[in-house]
């Protein structure tokens, strides 16, 4: 029986200081390094700019992304080091699911706040 391949999360908080145009880039770029090394996209995840948990490069907000992918290691070898050397990336984090684990939340329809909504005033 063959087994099911892997999914791993990337999580990835962009600067919401820049541009929007180099924020987009910055993600198109980390999805074509996953398929040029071999892994294949599943879903992709915008959660827009939020509030983060604590002060990130003394900045309380990021642009969160959430992209799901299998992957080989020369794949999490390549995302790992250009993450490192990118300008705009706060954070990232890949993690590696376990099966069964739940579809994540459509942060849009679930009414989070974003920030700078006109609900936060």
């Amino acid at each position: 029986m063959a087994q099911e391949p892997l999914i791993y999360d990337l999580t990835l908080l962009l600067d919401p200081e820049t541009e929007d145009e180099r924020r987009e880039k910055i993600v198109t770029d980390v999805e074509a390094l996953i398929e040029k090394h071999g892994g294949e996209l599943v879903s992709r995840h915008d959660w827009g700019v939020r509030p983060t948990a604590f002060e990130v490069h003394k900045s309380a907000s990021a642009d969160y992304h959430l992209i799901q992918f299998h992957a080989t290691n020369d794949a999490l070898a390549a995302v790992d080091h250009s993450l490192k050397i990118i300008d705009g990336v706060k954070r990232f984090r890949v993690i590696k699911l376990r099966t069964g684990t739940p579809e994540p939340p459509d942060m849009a329809a679930a009414g989070a706040p974003v920030a700078g909504d006109a609900s936060d005033d």
